[in-house]
């Protein structure tokens, strides 16, 4: 017990949620992630906060980019690959990456080691939003603060 009382919060003490709301075929790849979402425990409404784990093979998403929302991780601990249009990065403990909204550069971190890595992930909230990824057959758009998927055609994934 950590004995902390708003508004500290220790993450150990909250539950993870595992995996992705992903159609299939493209869950596999997070189906190992495990997320806590900070602020959601905190109250807070304008921003997101995430600590997420990634455990050998996993990556952190589908390559995408978002049109209204901007991203930024900051890595606590193992060894992440970060993977852009430009190709491959090793991002190591006190690197940080940020993707700015409406920048068409599809991105994801892929953890190719033999340990877990944790890295920070912070996005704001600007609603409807629409997430693009450039290698698969996906679009994602937010609406009432939840995602919906489609295809790039429009029909939606049931």
């Amino acid at each position: 017990m950590s004995g902390l009382k708003p508004p500290a919060l220790d993450p150990t003490t909250l539950e993870s949620r595992k995996g992705s709301g992903y159609p299939e075929p493209f869950r596999a790849i997070v189906a190992a992630r495990s997320k806590k979402g900070l602020t959601d425990a905190l109250g807070l409404k304008n921003f997101g906060v995430n600590l997420t784990t990634l455990p050998p093979g996993a990556g952190s998403a589908q390559r995408h980019w978002h049109a209204k929302q901007d991203e930024f991780v900051y890595i606590v601990e193992g060894e992440l690959i970060l993977i852009t249009d430009a190709g491959e990065q090793v991002l190591t403990p006190g690197m940080v990456a940020g993707f700015p909204a409406g920048n068409a550069d599809g991105h994801h971190l892929v953890n190719k080691s033999a340990r877990d890595a944790v890295f920070l992930e912070v996005g704001d909230r600007t609603a409807g939003d629409v997430g693009s990824y450039p290698d698969i057959d996906l679009e994602a758009r937010d609406s009432d603060g939840r995602w919906h998927f489609f295809h790039k055609d429009g029909t939606p994934y049931s």
